[in-house]
């Protein structure tokens, strides 16, 4: 794996596209329990070069229940985005991640992940690329039917601030989704 993981940090395959040059960002283990599959890093996910470090972040460790030093201990979660570095960004906020990315290193990185009890998908990306035209008319529905997904994926959405509106649109996601999200993570993590 760790061969692997360096393979990937070097990567340049789409360089060309990124209008702030390549610099993957993600994290693993051969051990990992539970896999949290994004969208892309954001610009201070690119400077800092930690995942999730940002506002999404929190709200992600918010939803599942854990602090920063549980979420960033590889044998616990996983974290792989559908594109490894920042894309930059468009009219309405971050582009969408570069297309090369998860054809090019998922299938790889799923064959040193071998205790994954539970994968999360957040947003339409994960979810398009590994749901394979089993999600429903669109992310609100998909999230909202996660139990047919269950046990090995979790579909969610984005927790960006831009998302807050959604959730308050769709108040049985903190209701029914979030409690069954933090008790699955537990039950892996914690028993």
């Amino acid at each position: 794996m760790e061969d692997l993981l360096q393979l990937i940090k070097r990567c340049t395959i789409c360089e060309k596209h990124l209008p702030y040059g390549a610099n993957p960002v993600m994290n693993a283990s051969s051990a990992s329990k539970i896999v949290i599959i994004g969208q892309a890093p954001g610009k201070k996910v690119h400077e800092t070069h930690v995942p999730w470090n940002d506002k999404s972040g929190d709200n992600l460790r918010t939803w599942l229940g854990v602090d920063r030093t549980t979420f960033y201990n590889p044998t616990n979660f996983a974290l792989m985005p559908m594109g490894f570095c920042y894309p930059g960004t468009g009219s309405y906020g971050d582009l969408p991640p570069r297309p090369e990315c998860a054809p090019q290193w998922h299938p790889k990185l799923w064959q040193q992940l071998k205790h994954v009890q539970l994968t999360l998908l957040i947003g339409q990306y994960a979810q398009g690329f590994y749901l394979h035209g089993m999600q429903k008319k669109n992310l609100t529905e998909t999230v909202k039917a996660f139990e047919d997904y269950l046990p090995k994926y979790l579909p969610l959405p984005h927790p960006s601030p831009r998302n807050n509106i959604w959730q308050k649109k769709n108040d049985w996601f903190l209701v029914a989704v979030v409690p069954t999200l933090r008790q699955l993570v537990a039950n892996i993590l914690f028993t």
